[in-house]
C-alpha cells in the first residue's frame, strides 16, 4: 500500500559555533534573516509542501525556538490594545502554522543521533527530514518534488546539487546513474577526503526517508568526528532499498556559514516590497564608494 509523507524532522540541537558571540545565549535557528528566524522559513517549506505535524530536535538553551512558535498571549493583548491587526494577524499566524512538537537532543552526537531521537514521534512512516542551515526557495518547494518522488516510488530519496569541487569535502557526496533529475544513486561519501569525491553532487539539507533508517541508525557506529552520521546509515540502506536523488534546480542559501548567511540577507530583502528599491539603491552606492 502507497504511504504519504506527513510528518517532518527538523534537527536544531547544534551548538551554532560559527556564530558565536551571537549564539552565545540564543539558538542559531533563532538569527532573523531581516525579521524572520531562520527556522521559519524551514517550518514553512514544510507546510508548504504539505506536511502536517513538524517535530524539532533540539538541545539546551534553545527554548526560544518553542517560545517563538507558541502562542504569545501578552504580545496579542498588546497589539490588539493597539489595534495593530497587521501584526496581530502575523503573531497568531506563527503560531497556527503546524503541529510542531520537541524532543531534546541531549548531547550533539551528530545528524544521524539527531533523527534516531525524533523515532518514536516518526513510528513506522516514512518521513522527511529538514535542515535549519539549507533555506532551498522554488515552485513548487523542493521538500513537495521530494515528497511526490517517494510517493510515486516508495524509495527514500536525498536532494542534491552541484558544488565546487574543492568544496566537495563540506558535504555529503553521491555518485549516481547519470541523466534524469530523479537518478538511482549508486553510492553516498560523507566529507570524502580532497580529491576522493565520486562526483560534485552534494546533498543539501533535504531528505525524505523509509522508516527502515531507523533500525540502521540505531546499530550505527560512531564516524567522522566521533558522530552518528546520517550517511553511513543511507549507505546501509541503499545497499538492501533503493535510494534515489533529486536534482534540485533552485537557489539555496547556506545560512550556516556566514557568508552564506549575509547572501541570504541581502537577497531575501531584495525581494521584498517594502524593502527591495532602497536595499537595491544603498548596494549600488557602496560600491560606488568602494570602488572610488
Amino acid at each position: 500500500m502507497e504511504k504519504r509523507i506527513r510528518k517532518a524532522i527538523i534537527p536544531a540541537g547544534g551548538l551554532g559555533t560559527r556564530f558565536l558571540p551571537a549564539t552565545k545565549a540564543q539558538p542559531k535557528e533563532m538569527l532573523p534573516i531581516i525579521d524572520k528566524p531562520a527556522i521559519q522559513y524551514i517550518v514553512e517549506e514544510a507546510v508548504e509542501s504539505g506536511i502536517e505535524s513538524i517535530v524539532i530536535v533540539s538541545g539546551r538553551h534553545k527554548r526560544a525556538i518553542e517560545d517563538h512558535f507558541d502562542k504569545s498571549v501578552e504580545l496579542e493583548m498588546e497589539l490588539e490594545a493597539r489595534h495593530n491587526e497587521e501584526m496581530l494577524k502575523l503573531v497568531r499566524g506563527i503560531s497556527k502554522l503546524a503541529d510542531i512538537y520537541y524532543v531534546r537532543q541531549k548531547e550533539p552526537l551528530g545528524l544521524g543521533h539527531a533523527v534516531l531521537c525524533a523515532r518514536r514521534f516518526i513510528a513506522d512512516e516514512p518521513f522527511a527530514v529538514l535542515l535549519g542551515d539549507d533555506i532551498l526557495t522554488s515552485e513548487p518547494p523542493c521538500l513537495r518534488r521530494m515528497m511526490d518522488v517517494y510517493e510515486q516510488q516508495q524509495s527514500s530519496v536525498v536532494a542534491v546539487m552541484e558544488v565546487p569541487w574543492d568544496q566537495t569535502h563540506k558535504y555529503g557526496i553521491v555518485d549516481i546513474e547519470e541523466g534524469r533529475q530523479v537518478a538511482r544513486v549508486r553510492d553516498i561519501v560523507e566529507k570524502p577526503a580532497p580529491g576522493e569525491a565520486p562526483s560534485n553532487l552534494a546533498v543539501v539539507g533535504r531528505y525524505v526517508l523509509d522508516p527502515a533508517i531507523f533500525g540502521l541508525l540505531e546499530r550505527a557506529k560512531p564516524g567522522k568526528a566521533g558522530e552518528i552520521q546520517l550517511t553511513d546509515s543511507l549507505q546501509q540502506l541503499n545497499r538492501v532499498a533503493s535510494l534515489s536523488a533529486y536534482r534540485f534546480d533552485g537557489r539555496r542559501h547556506d545560512v550556516g556559514d556566514k557568508l552564506g548567511f549575509v547572501q541570504a540577507t541581502i537577497d531575501f530583502a531584495l525581494e521584498r516590497a517594502d524593502l527591495g528599491a532602497d536595499v537595491r539603491q544603498y548596494l549600488i552606492e557602496r560600491l560606488k564608494e568602494t570602488d572610488a
